[in-house]
C-alpha cells in the first residue's frame, strides 16, 4: 500500500476551482491525485468545510442555497407564529388555571 499524502488547504481549494472549471475526471488527470480524494473535497466544499472563496459557486448552487435559505426563513416565520400561539394560550391557562384555583377555596 502506498503512503498517505497530506495535501495542504490551499491545494484543496485549488483543486475544487480546477474541478468545477474543467470536470472532476480531467482535473484528477491534471493533479494526479485519487478521484475518491477529489470528490471528498468538492462535498467538503460544497458544504461550507473547505472556504474556496468568494465567487466560486455556479449560478445553479447559488439558486439552489438562495431557495434552501428563502424555506428556511419561511420556516424560521411559521416556527415563530405556532410559537407565539403556543404563549398566548399557555398565558391564558395560567390565568383560568389561578381563577378556578381562587374559586374552588
Amino acid at each position: 500500500m502506498g503512503a498517505e499524502r497530506k495535501y495542504d488547504n490551499e491545494f484543496k481549494k485549488q483543486a475544487v476551482k480546477l474541478a468545477k472549471e474543467v470536470g472532476t475526471n480531467a482535473a484528477v488527470a491534471e493533479l494526479g491525485i485519487p478521484k475518491s480524494t477529489l470528490l471528498t473535497w468538492v462535498r467538503k466544499a460544497k458544504a461550507g468545510e473547505i472556504d474556496t472563496g468568494s465567487g466560486t459557486r455556479s449560478p445553479e448552487e447559488s439558486l439552489n442555497l438562495a431557495q434552501q435559505l428563502q424555506a428556511a426563513n419561511k420556516r424560521i416565520k411559521e416556527l415563530e407564529r405556532k410559537n407565539r400561539e403556543l404563549e398566548e394560550l399557555n398565558e391564558f391557562l395560567e390565568e383560568a388555571s389561578a381563577f378556578f384555583a381562587v374559586v374552588r377555596s
